[in-house]
């Protein structure tokens, strides 16, 4: 018996419009899951900012322990400026007898684009220790960028 010349042969492969449908779901996905990846991303980057303010505290600490004031400079013991994978660049603002007040300031187009957590603040005063972030630094002593 001859093939019948007019019955096709099933085709293997994808069409055009199905390529596109995928296409176009993966675009979705992407548009709705990035944002909440990236915002994650600067959230757990944070915890560098606090760490390293932790470091400066203790330094402040253990400056003031050896003399009438705390440091108005970097303390020895904090070798860079910056917070160690570079994310936040790292000042004393004041410092007197009885306090002081250091800032983290988000770096680079990631940390720095995190909105009202681009700048971490911590002062102590008096043994009293407050926390602040955002581009005014209203003090308070819980903040929502500082929750863990």
């Amino acid at each position: 018996m001859k093939p019948n010349p007019h019955v096709r042969k099933a085709q293997s492969g994808f069409t055009l419009i199905e390529i596109l449908i995928a296409v176009i779901i993966v675009g979705v996905l992407l548009a709705v899951a990035l944002p909440s990846f990236t915002d994650s991303m600067r959230k757990g980057r944070r915890s560098e900012a606090f760490a390293a303010m932790a470091a400066l505290q203790q330094a402040q600490e253990r400056f003031r322990s050896s003399n009438t004031t705390y440091s108005s400079a970097l303390p020895s013991g904090i070798a860079s400026t910056s917070s160690p994978s570079g994310y936040y660049a790292l000042s004393v603002v004041s410092a007197s007898a009885t306090g002081y007040e250091l800032l983290a300031d988000g770096t680079g187009s990631s940390q720095a684009n995190d909105g009202n957590c681009a700048r971490l603040a911590i002062k102590v005063e008096g043994g009293s220790v407050q926390y602040a972030s955002g581009s005014s630094l209203s003090w308070a002593d819980t903040n929502p960028c500082w929750s863990r």
